[in-house]
């Protein structure tokens, strides 16, 4: 097992996860966060800390896609250990449905 970022992180990238995450398991895209899922230690300490609750585990059903874009992003953007202000209108994107389609971006974010 291992936990995934998913959907609702897009354009919300609450960085409160990245603080918590003892083996720094985070990688930053330029408007989410995503989990390598080799160095992921399965602990569960980073998901009750997103705001979002964009953090599941890949057990749930349904998330086979997340996990394939976690890997493949992991390996491509900067690793991420500081907590950074979330953007202006997250507040307005949080919940919002169909971000993977609107706003993802496979650009990379700035990392540490």
């Amino acid at each position: 097992m291992t936990y995934v970022v998913t959907d609702n992180c897009i354009r919300c990238k609450y960085m409160d996860c990245v603080e918590v995450c003892p083996v720094d398991c985070f990688y930053e895209g330029e408007n989410m966060l995503v989990i390598n899922p080799d160095e992921c230690i399965d602990c569960g300490v980073c998901e009750p800390e997103c705001p979002a609750e964009a953090i599941k585990p890949d057990t749930e059903p349904g998330l086979d896609s997340w996990l394939q874009l976690n890997t493949e992003y992991s390996a491509k953007w900067p690793n991420v250990t500081i907590k950074r202000d979330p953007p202006e209108d997250v507040k307005e994107r949080d919940g919002e449905p169909g971000k993977l389609e609107k706003y993802f971006s496979p650009e990379p974010g700035q990392g540490d």
